[in-house]
């Protein structure tokens, strides 16, 4: 018989977060879930009062989150896979964002991950295993306007993933950067902060708009098998994209930047480093 695991979602009371805690707990796994408003979550605590815990947590927090990640341990013992789902979105042009909105943004999406994973780790190092999935988003590689902040939050979670994947390896601890297609999670309504927008960017703003369209992109749900069978993997891969059409745009995008990389080629050698 299969032990349940433990899981620690952040984010867990709306979009994937729920997605992924609804999955775990109908495979008969136990859940930590993390949020910061998680009366969404009393109901389906409700129907597993044995198997889920929600936790009210503000990951910005460093505090709270050391504070909560210990008290996620205690509940059912240990932790298994430790999801950093928590996030939101940043809606505007760089010119437009006010110096708060560029640090609250952050503090959720790059710096409230960065939090999770230090607090866990003296967890997992001492039972000797764990998963931490980090995700990030499929345009993590490359900024696109309006959403730059987004995208630099994801790069960086990235790029700060694949130094602790390397850093924790040797304990019996396993990193992934799940990079996430689009889903219909409420990102762009309930997870959206927006900039005051600046007339000079309205033809741009209207070209976007009829490049998105109005798809808001298949249910969280979708993506949740996935992320089960991923953290049941021995050698879990380091990166993942969720979703076959991002997967695509994922290598349209790296062949178009290797294209213009080798086409400039012949600047870069003119310098010797």
């Amino acid at each position: 018989m299969t032990t349940a695991r433990v899981w620690f979602i952040t984010g867990a009371s709306r979009g994937l977060g729920r997605a992924f805690t609804e999955a775990a707990l109908a495979a008969g796994d136990r859940v930590v879930a993390a949020a910061r408003n998680t009366e969404p979550l009393a109901a389906l605590a409700d129907a597993y009062p044995d198997a889920l815990v929600p936790l009210p947590l503000d990951v910005s927090d460093r505090r709270a989150v050391f504070e909560g990640v210990d008290r996620a341990a205690a509940a059912f013992g240990r932790l298994d896979v430790v999801v950093n789902n928590a996030g939101g979105l940043l809606y505007g042009m760089v010119e437009e964002a006010s110096e708060e909105q560029i640090r609250a943004h952050l503090d959720v999406n790059l710096f409230g991950a960065v939090w999770v994973a230090q607090a866990v780790l003296p967890h997992l190092r001492a039972q000797g295993s764990g998963r931490i999935l980090q995700v990030t988003s499929m345009g993590a590689g490359g900024g696109m306007a309006s959403v730059g902040f987004y995208g630099a939050g994801k790069a960086a979670l990235s790029s700060v993933s694949e130094a602790l994947a390397m850093e924790v390896e040797p304990f019996g601890i396993k990193v992934t950067v799940v990079e996430m297609g689009g889903y219909d999670t409420g990102l762009f309504t309930q997870g959206t902060t927006a900039t005051e927008a600046l007339p000079h960017y309205g033809p741009l703003r209207a070209e976007l708009a009829e490049m998105w369209g109005e798809e808001a992109g298949p249910p969280p749900s979708t993506a949740a098998p996935v992320i089960m069978e991923l953290a049941a993997l021995p050698e879990p891969p380091r990166r993942l994209v969720v979703g076959g059409r991002s997967y695509d745009q994922v290598q349209e995008l790296n062949r178009a930047r290797a294209g213009l990389y080798q086409a400039w080629e012949a600047l870069s050698r003119k310098a010797p480093g």
